[in-house]
């Protein structure tokens, strides 16, 4: 039995590479993907029908591939329910109403969607959070389950109780329904957005194969067992195929794809396709067999499928196992050519669809703190109101009066908070997007930038967001001489000199036994060069390019035609190397090889054996034989811990090895071994032998091939380098700098990810590196921690099987230390895997966690972290669109957080308070006017007084907060330890809160028992000296707190000014006119408002004097 979980697959053939001929193809396997649980298939049978459930299949082995069918049943297995925090089952709980039952098997009829025996889901992608009906309910629901709108909801409500109405209808309302109008409004544009981006990707087109030829389709009519075409497309295009998977290949019988989208690896994978529909002679008679694809129940394991392919109408009948080696998972990109592939999974069944979790609505950490915030002024609020009746004695009607007193005091909660906060970041927003020194980058999550300045964990992916996905040749080290970028025209004009010169050197395998010869390093440069152009799985391939079509560049072996596809990018570094030195790889299959000399001859080799390179063995070796010569060569490469028992003794391997990965390269060991024709002969029959072992063949195989891999001639070292993205080391070195620690998970290899890790200098020279050994049980994994524990400020490398067994058994220890590293590497993550990393960390750690990626394979991880930010590049959108952030280049992620992200918080956190100090100071007025009047509940300001106190009289320079700075973006960034005062929430805090709610306390009471004080006779100069003092307290303690003018806070203070003397004039039911044109009424205000802010600036002046922050220390 065995555990699977896959995505699509797709059944078919190579189609001609020109479009035109669909009567010719040339067959090849195709696969479509999708997402579901863990499954177990059983081969379709008609003596039970029913358990066929329909499915997609894809074209399977290579033609001529004798032995790929068997008569093997899969017999299906039930397993535990898988249980997850995502709905597997559907979108609603009424799933089957979205043809979202069970998950089963399937059995898919090739081209006949209407035979399916059970519904499946619409190939569609939405990512809205609401529809039409469940928009305006949803945003009322997500405003109102919180405690400060659902108290202003109730506040409005009670006005219509007219023993409780203590003013106009209009004066709780309105303030309440425009932020309502701002937040729904906000919402629709991000929902509109959202649908027109998923309207443009489930528009894309594509054609598909039918009884009337081929039409066109949209993906989103695309079903269960459509015959689809798929060509090569952009990677774009690709990415936005989210709900069926193709396939296609390369040369005939065979087809590369990448996977980078689904799970990080950049290498090509090789396809083969179905052998029975390989050899059908065109397209449309696939349409014509009656066949079917067994398909196990859609699962989230990308790198496993179990289906069966079965021709009823063969003679006998033909049953073909079916593997991952068959299929093509949505979210993947083929190499080149075109192919046919039938659908097995779509929609919410796709592979990658199944690894990626539901978007969550975020809500910062800020907001949290705010809510915490207004629950403690509410506190204050009952409080006063039942100090208030209490001084009553509890007279009369005094629950009534308990109410009356908590709409009178209701601004203790400022209803405007939430407004000028929301506004605030709409700017903040706007401020990112215009930064000219991070061009491109998009807010697509405006509720959360303040979250960008507490960020303490960050988790990166390597390939495409610290990697540009690109190797580059470095280095070729032959022990006693090195070249390096700046010296390879010495290695071409010793390649050049070993073809166009006689050469004096004798072999060395035709060398007389007893005789010596020492090399020459012209001819140990020509040894090192052959050796690369030959040992690697490297093919090339030739397009028409527009002048050359095909044909003509495959016969001329045309340069400018030719494109190089291989399992791994490192290879193909490699061949792209010795091409440029002038030795070049033209013509491969699968028994021969053709190399280009420098004067343009042909050397040809035959392919006598390839053992391909496994996690196991860490190396891979050739045998060819030169067809000029009849020379049989041996050449093998793999890394240095394994060569190095393999080649003869040398004094120079390892302290070189050492050298090059410290330098961040990729080194490989190349070495040789030249075998005469007897050799062959005997190694061939023992390996024939041996693979034909019923019990231990593996061992029996390897065992013969060490055989030969022994006393090796050891040719040279080579360093390739995954180039890294712009400014990628200073970035990280500004992230540590400011107490950010950064995790990189990926689904690499693990001696890649540890070589970017150094080359990144993501962990630095200085620091050890503790590498996780494999374990698979709970007591590997108890001594392997005990040993990781012994070790300190050491970085950590572990793979995802480790990290899965790890966090079963030891969750808590293993997070405890791991939380502690400098810097800690997971390689072979799967995208599930990641978010659940993101989740343990924001658990167990309670900090804020950033994730950054570019792929399809990151989105999990992305909509997982507190902040989701997606770099565009050449991985596609996937990740970006998902993200709450998307930038261009991984560079701009330290001016997003150093500069943005800081300021974002640090102004949301200053706007926030001195609105709640606005609140306090009047609310507090309101307190001393009722307890002097006897605990009276009469309102002091009523009708537009209350209103313009918190709108047009004081919104302008209050809100003009959001353009304050403490420090210039360029000293942000030059002293990223600025960050980490943010990191302790110092900004908003229960003792900044307690401050300014003291200096509200106070600067109330001034100005209130001022006015009574002064006031001579009638009430309305009470409310006439008490507003304008508290009207021009509030524009000096705005002045007060800014810390860096910008005009339009000039502008704003005039502005609110001169809107409060003009609207005087209209204030007659409320104010005075006569009054306020008196001396008697200026000198009074003027005293008043001295002595309520004068004392702060004092306080201000001297703490800066004595005690300056850290940023101000910079400033000056």
């Amino acid at each position: 039995m065995c555990r699977v979980k896959t995505q699509a697959l797709a059944t078919g053939f190579k189609l001609s590479d020109s479009v035109q001929s669909l009567d010719k193809p040339r067959p090849i396997f195709v696969d479509l993907g999708m997402t579901v649980t863990s499954v177990h298939s059983c081969t379709p049978s008609s003596h039970n029908p029913q358990r066929l459930l329909g499915g997609v299949c894809l074209a399977s082995p290579s033609t001529g591939a004798a032995g790929m069918t068997d008569n093997i049943p899969l017999q299906p297995v039930r397993h535990k329910k898988r249980h997850d925090n995502k709905n597997r089952n559907g979108c609603c709980p009424w799933s089957r109403c979205c043809g979202m039952g069970d998950f089963r098997p399937r059995t898919v009829w090739l081209g006949h969607p209407e035979k399916r025996e059970q519904r499946y889901p619409r190939n569609v992608i939405n990512n809205q959070k609401y529809n039409f009906f469940t928009f305006l309910p949803g945003v009322l629901f997500n405003q109102f389950k919180y405690f400060f709108n659902l108290y202003f909801l109730l506040l409005a409500c009670s006005q219509f109780v007219n023993e409780l109405r203590l003013g106009a209808l209009y004066t709780y309302w309105v303030p309440l329904g425009f932020v309502l109008i701002i937040t729904i409004m906000r919402e629709a544009v991000e929902e509109i957005r959202c649908y027109c981006r998923d309207k443009e990707v489930n528009s894309q087109i594509y054609s598909k194969l039918s009884t009337r030829g081929t039409v066109k389709v949209k993906s989103s009519g695309i079903q269960v067992g459509d015959l689809i075409i798929v060509e090569k497309p952009p990677r774009g295009v690709c990415d936005s195929i989210l709900n069926h998977q193709f396939f296609s290949s390369l040369i005939p019988g065979s087809c590369f794809l990448r996977t980078d989208q689904l799970d990080g690896e950049t290498d090509w994978k090789l396809r083969l396709p179905v052998a029975c529909t390989q050899r059908l002679p065109t397209a449309a008679d696939l349409l014509q067999i009656r066949s079917y694809v067994y398909a196990e129940e859609p699962n989230i394991d990308i790198h496993n499928f179990i289906g069966t392919f079965t021709r009823e109408d063969g003679d006998p009948p033909v049953n073909e196992s079916l593997s991952i080696e068959n299929t093509l998972w949505a979210s993947t990109v083929i190499a080149s050519g075109t192919v046919v592939g039938v659908v097995i999974y779509t929609g919410k069944e796709l592979r990658s669809v199944m690894n990626t979790s539901n978007p969550r609505h975020k809500v910062g950490l800020f907001d949290l703190e705010v809510n915490c915030l207004t629950k403690i002024l509410f506190g204050a609020l009952v409080v006063v109101s039942l100090v208030m009746v209490a001084l009553q004695h509890f007279a009369g009607r005094w629950y009534l009066q308990i109410f009356r007193f908590l709409l009178l005091f209701s601004n203790i909660v400022p209803i405007s908070l939430r407004v000028n906060l929301d506004m605030g970041k709409m700017v903040f927003s706007w401020m990112i997007r215009r930064d000219s020194k991070i061009p491109g980058t998009v807010v697509r999550a405006s509720t959360i930038p303040e979250q960008l300045g507490r960020i303490s964990y960050l988790l990166t992916d390597k390939t495409g967001t610290l990697t540009q996905n690109e190797m580059v040749f470095r280095r070729l080290h032959l022990g006693t001489v090195a070249y390096g970028m700046d010296s390879m025209d010495e290695v071409q004009s010793h390649v050049f000199s070993a073809y166009t010169q006689p050469s004096h050197d004798v072999p060395a395998s035709r060398a007389p036994a007893a005789t010596k010869v020492r090399k020459t390093i012209s001819s140990r440069v020509h040894e090192a060069v052959k050796a690369i152009a030959l040992v690697h799985c490297v093919t090339p391939v030739y397009e028409a390019n527009g002048v050359t079509d095909q044909a003509e560049a495959e016969q001329h072996y045309e340069d400018t035609c030719r494109v190089y596809q291989a399992a791994s990018p490192d290879e193909v570094s490699l061949v792209q190397w010795t091409e440029s030195v002038g030795l070049t790889l033209v013509g491969r299959d699968h028994n021969s090889m053709q190399l280009r000399t420098p004067s343009g001859q042909i050397l040809n080799f035959t392919i006598l054996q390839i053992f391909p390179f496994t996690y196991e063995s860490k190396r891979m070796g050739i045998i060819v034989r030169d067809e000029s010569t009849g020379e049989i060569s041996f050449y093998m490469k793999g890394a240095d811990v394994v060569m190095a028992g393999i080649v003869q003794y040398n004094d120079w391997l390892e302290e070189e090895c050492g050298n090059m990965a410290r330098e961040g390269l990729r080194v490989l060991v190349v070495s040789k071994k030249s075998l005469t024709e007897e050799q062959y002969q005997d190694f061939e029959a023992r390996y024939i032998q041996a693979k034909l072992s019923v019990h231990d063949r593996s061992l029996k195989v390897a065992t013969v091939i060490e055989s030969l891999e022994m006393e090796m001639e050891l040719l040279c070292l080579t360093g390739v380098e995954d180039q890294l993205q712009a400014d990628v080391r200073p970035t990280l070195e500004i992230l540590r700098n400011a107490g950010i620690k950064v995790w990189m998970l990926t689904g690499d290899k693990l001696e890649t990810a540890t070589c970017t890790a150094k080359n990144a200098h993501l962990v630095t020279r200085n620091q050890d590196i503790h590498i996780f050994r494999s374990v698979t049980t709970r007591g590997e994994a108890h001594l392997e921690l005990n040993a990781f524990r012994r070790k300190h400020d050491c970085a950590l490398v572990i793979s995802g099987d480790s990290l899965e067994v790890c966090l079963k058994f030891y969750e808590y220890e293993f997070m405890e230390l791991a939380c502690q590293c400098p810097a800690v590497v997971c390689c072979r993550c799967a995208p599930t895997q990641k978010a659940q990393i993101v989740r343990l960390l924001q658990e167990r750690t309670g900090k804020l966690t950033c994730a950054v990626g570019d792929g399809g394979n990151d989105v999990s991880m992305i909509q997982e972290a507190d902040c989701g930010v997606g770099v565009e590049g050449k991985e596609g959108k996937q990740a970006s669109l998902a993200a709450d952030f998307s930038v261009t280049q991984f560079k701009h992620l330290g001016r997003l957080l150093m500069v943005h992200g800081r300021n974002s918080y640090k102004r949301s956190a200053g706007l926030s308070q001195f609105v709640i100090h606005r609140s306090l100071c009047i609310s507090t007025m309101q307190a001393v006017f009722s307890s002097v009047f006897y605990f009276a509940s009469v309102p002091l300001y009523q009708g537009f007084l209350i209103i313009g106190y918190s709108t047009i009289y004081t919104m302008f320079p209050v809100f003009s907060l959001v353009l304050d700075k403490d420090v210039k973006s360029e000293v942000a960034m030059l002293y990223p330890e600025l960050y980490k005062d943010l990191l302790k929430g110092r900004p908003l805090s229960f003792k900044t809160f307690l401050i300014w709610v003291l200096i509200s306390i106070y600067q109330g009471s001034i100005i209130m028992y001022g006015a009574l004080l002064l006031f001579e006779s009638e009430f309305v100069h009470i409310v006439a000296i008490s507003f304008t003092s508290l009207i021009l307290t509030e524009l000096l303690m705005v002045a007060l707190t800014i810390q860096t003018w910008h005009w339009l806070m000039i502008v704003a203070e005039l502005l609110s000014l001169a809107c409060y003397i003009a609207s005087l004039v209209f204030l007659h039911e409320f104010i005075d006119v006569y009054f306020i044109a008196t001396l008697s009424f200026l000198w009074k205000v003027t005293v008043i408002t001295l002595v309520s802010c004068l004392p702060l600036y004092i306080l201000k002046y001297l703490r800066r004097r004595f005690s300056p922050p850290n940023y101000s220390k910079l400033t000056s």
